[in-house]
């Protein structure tokens, strides 16, 4: 008779989680900043972004929804990772083989692009400011703004090796910047 009765309360309290789950929580909805993935393979080099991408949805985005001339994790949620399985000059500066978090500080007329060696479990900590660590800097870059004619709905993060000369772009709303990257060529002997 327990068993019983421990039984039917241990399914009310599953059938409340579950309604809870679905309705309150809404757990079954798509994520505002859905998660992605940029990728590129050349020969034996492998480039990979993870990142999520939130949407414009009619707002300002940048000097409004994110500021001018402040960290920021680079889209939403976790912070973003950038992986290489080679060493690549990156605007004429060594970046070894890795995983990195992507950190940039968008501005009016140029963006600083930071890859930091230090894993972040979450962009920003509970007071919304960017849990990235300038010691941990290995490369920091100035690239410059181009303003496009097309609006950008959700942040894009994409490899373009169309001309042969390998750029990782970002984009969102009227703004792209384009940070060119090559293969590190090994020293002779």
């Amino acid at each position: 008779m327990f068993l019983k009765r421990l039984l039917i309360v241990l399914a009310i309290a599953a059938l409340g989680l579950l309604i809870y789950s679905v309705f309150i929580e809404n757990i079954f909805a798509p994520r505002l900043s859905p998660k992605d993935t940029a990728a590129i393979e050349l020969n034996d080099l492998e480039l990979e972004v993870r990142y999520n991408r939130p949407s414009k949805r009619d707002r300002e985005i940048f000097g409004a929804l994110v500021p001018f001339n402040k960290v920021w994790r680079t889209g939403a949620n976790e912070a973003t990772t950038f992986s290489s399985n080679k060493n690549l000059i990156v605007n004429g500066m060594l970046l070894p083989k890795g995983d990195y978090t992507l950190w940039t500080v968008p501005m009016d007329i140029s963006w600083k692009v930071m890859f930091n060696s230090r894993q972040y479990e979450w962009g920003v900590n509970e007071k919304l400011e960017p849990l990235w660590d300038p010691n941990y800097d290995v490369i920091e870059l100035e690239v410059p703004v181009e303003k496009i004619n097309t609006s950008v709905e959700q942040f894009t993060i994409a490899f373009d090796n169309t001309t042969g000369e390998l750029k990782l772009t970002m984009a969102w709303d009227q703004t792209k910047i384009s940070v060119p990257m090559a293969l590190s060529k090994p020293r002779n002997p």
